[in-house]
């Protein structure tokens, strides 16, 4: 059976206006899709995405823009219900969005907690069921996760904890939706060098996460790029169809298990 492209294929991405979510949205258009759906969470992020969008179209994709919380369950439905409305089928759903969180254990108030896990756990979760409720045939999803759920450190008890339920969502969506031919993964970055990681890091713990990565020595910051990891995104939803409920860690060595 050959592996499945882009071309004329619809996606949906979350936190799809700016870094990683952005760098994806333009792959695939470079690729062939014929249709985005770009989500973003707040206000803050609506000129960004409007931008992301322009450019997109000028290069002849129909976009659609949609704003939401998706850890509100109707706000993931509607998402997904004016994704095939637009464009009548949808292929790919790509989830970039979450919080991050940095406290020692002590400190973390129980609105910490639950601002956490409503954002990386809960809305990961029904993002992943409302894509299998409605995905094509040979369709794909893919959460970005979070390479600290292999790290032993301190002050990221929340963070990668709210994550490490994707994980086990991943497999059993693979497992459920997998007679239909639909592959479910997630990628775990090393820290990326994009603002979402330099709003909590010291510059000691910055120098500390620079170098961390066995291959940190090749890399222009010793971070993470967004240039890493999309392409993987990329390959996961086209020739590496046949790689499913998997988490693949790709952070150059930071961490591994």
């Amino acid at each position: 059976m050959s592996s499945p492209t882009l071309k004329d294929k619809v996606a949906v991405i979350s936190g799809g206006g700016k870094n990683l979510g952005a760098l994806i949205a333009h792959q695939f258009a470079d690729a062939g899709v014929r249709g985005l759906v770009l989500h973003y969470n707040s206000d803050g992020s609506r000129d960004e995405t409007e931008r992301t969008a322009a450019a997109l179209k000028a290069k002849g994709v129909g976009v659609l823009t949609f704003q939401g919380d998706l850890s509100v369950v109707e706000n993931c439905v509607q998402l997904f219900d004016r994704a095939v409305s637009q464009f009548g089928e949808l292929n790919v759903a790509i989830n970039t969005a979450g919080v991050v969180i940095k406290k020692p254990i002590l400190q973390i108030t129980e609105a910490d907690y639950e601002k956490s896990f409503a954002a990386n756990s809960k809305a990961a979760f029904f993002f992943i069921q409302q894509a299998g409720r409605v995905l094509a045939e040979r369709g794909s999803i893919v959460t970005i996760v979070s390479s600290l759920l292999a790290a032993y450190t301190d002050s990221y008890a929340v963070y990668p904890g709210s994550k490490a339920p994707v994980e086990h969502y991943t497999r059993a969506a693979s497992k459920e939706f997998g007679a239909r031919g639909i592959s479910v993964n997630a990628i775990g970055p090393g820290p990326m060098d994009t603002p979402f990681f330099y709003g909590q890091e010291s510059k000691e713990s910055t120098a500390y996460h620079s170098s961390a990565a066995a291959l940190s020595g090749y890399s222009k910051k010793g971070l993470t790029d967004i240039e890493d990891i999309a392409p993987i995104v990329k390959f996961l939803v086209t020739e590496g169809w046949w790689i499913t409920g998997q988490t693949i860690f790709a952070n150059g060595g930071y961490t591994t298990r």
